[in-house]
């Protein structure tokens, strides 16, 4: 795929004319999915595919278009050709762009990681083996996924990433299920194994009898998961700078000063240990960590391209939307074998759902608990709990109101599949929180 992609990059440049200047970005894969219901298995499949975004820029203008490629050189060339062709015939109706700005240093780079994966065939066993007597339901992703990025100045960057993902549950009855996530490089049977037997104690305790508790403060273990769901929210618009300028941010308070997170809480944007590419689609690379959140106090924004020009200020490889795409929160004191034994008495929190804020600028969040979400009495799991919502400000959960950090951490990587598989990742702990407020 690289060196069609870098064909059709120098085709492109080829046919540029006067002024025009031309970036394109380059996304792919080639991945097998197996869909699984009922622990057998419904749809396997392999999925192919290559896309190409191409800007074609004139002065201040540009107009953009998107194409699906063949994998066949010449009808991708011909195909690019009337893309080209189309897009100048746009740029003279459009309005000029204040705010466009791309790379013209050229930086180029590659890197393809190692491949590590197991052939399909034999997770697949592993994966039946642990359903065996239970109604497992899920899907496993897993093969190389391809980023890319060229301009006219000549720049050409390339990123290979070999990843799988297994996201799954054991479902009991009703609404009651435990969700699981297993995804990285390398697979191990005895990580998937150690996995599928949490799972199975949890299965089991849902068996039981369900638990209501009335509304109000309790301790909580949020889980890793939980935790990913409540970070994603708090990068719905938290780090950018361009709503930290417009005063749109939910973590404005923060920016201002005006409150402080946990000394214990650094959140950083980790592009060096992520699987994101280290470029974005304007050609700037990025750098290896940004540290958002150091220490309890905000510290960088994300910056765009657009961002930058805007405000005058130097771009740190942000993609448009501002969002981190390989986000990281630093590791506690608190051993994982000891979670329920600090947690005493409270909820074990698996996951989180449909979360939203209540609140923005006070970045309050609401959501409720979905899947296996437990009561805790003197260290013990002794019930599940029915649903609940929770209606809660980030500022208490991870300032006054935290009582500790897991020491271990779970890498997660997204398993969206929508339109491609997703290349975003976090590394997080669980978290121990006090006195957090659930009001239904």
């Amino acid at each position: 795929m690289r060196s069609a992609f870098y064909e059709l990059a120098d085709h492109v440049s080829s046919l540029l004319q006067g002024g025009e200047v031309h970036t394109m970005s380059f996304s792919g894969e080639v991945s097998d999915f197996v869909r699984f219901n009922k622990s057998a298995i419904r749809q396997p499949g392999r999925v192919t595919q290559r896309q190409i975004e191409l800007d074609l820029i004139l002065g201040s203008r540009h107009a953009s278009g998107a194409l699906t490629l063949t994998g066949e050189s010449s009808a991708d060339r011909d195909r690019a050709g009337a893309l080209v062709r189309r897009l100048r015939e746009t740029i003279p109706h459009l309005p000029e762009d204040p705010h466009m700005l791309y790379a013209t240093e050229v930086q180029s780079s590659e890197k393809s990681g190692e491949n590590r994966l197991p052939r399909p065939e034999k997770a697949v066993e592993s994966i039946l083996a642990a359903g065996k007597g239970l109604d497992l339901v899920g899907i496993y992703a897993s093969g190389e996924i391809h980023s890319g990025f060229a301009n006219s100045f000549g720049q050409r960057n390339w990123y290979t990433s070999h990843s799988f993902n297994f996201d799954w549950s054991f479902y009991h009855a009703g609404d009651k299920a435990v969700k699981c996530l297993y995804a990285g490089f390398e697979w191990s049977d005895a990580a998937f194994a150690s996995k599928v037997d949490a799972a199975r104690e949890q299965l089991a305790i849902l068996a039981k009898p369900v638990k209501t508790i009335p509304p109000g403060q309790y301790r909580v273990y949020l889980s890793p998961s939980a935790v990913y769901e409540l970070v994603g929210t708090l990068a719905w618009g938290g780090f950018g700078l361009k709503e930290n300028r417009s005063r749109q941010s939910s973590l404005l308070k923060l920016i201002d000063g005006e409150v402080r997170m946990s000394p214990a809480i650094t959140i950083v944007e980790n592009t060096a240990d992520g699987v994101a590419p280290n470029f974005q689609e304007q050609g700037f690379i990025k750098p290896p960590r940004v540290v958002l959140i150091e220490k309890g106090q905000s510290h960088e924004s994300l910056v765009s391209p657009r961002s930058a020009k805007e405000y005058g200020v130097p771009t740190n490889g942000a993609a448009g939307d501002e969002t981190p795409r390989s986000v990281e929160m630093s590791a506690g004191e608190i051993p994982s074998s000891e979670v329920l034994k600090r947690l005493d008495t409270g909820l074990h929190v698996s996951n989180l759902w449909y979360l939203n804020y209540s609140d923005r600028p006070a970045c309050r969040v609401t959501g409720m608990t979905r899947f296996a979400t437990f009561w805790v009495e003197g260290g013990k799991i002794v019930a599940p709990l029915q649903v609940m919502r929770f209606d809660e400000t980030i500022y208490r959960m991870l300032g006054e109101n935290l009582i500790g950090l897991t020491a271990e951490r779970d890498m997660i990587l997204d398993s969206d599949t929508y339109a491609g598989r997703s290349t975003g990742s976090a590394r997080l702990p669980g978290c121990l929180i006090e006195d957090f407020a659930f009001t239904l």
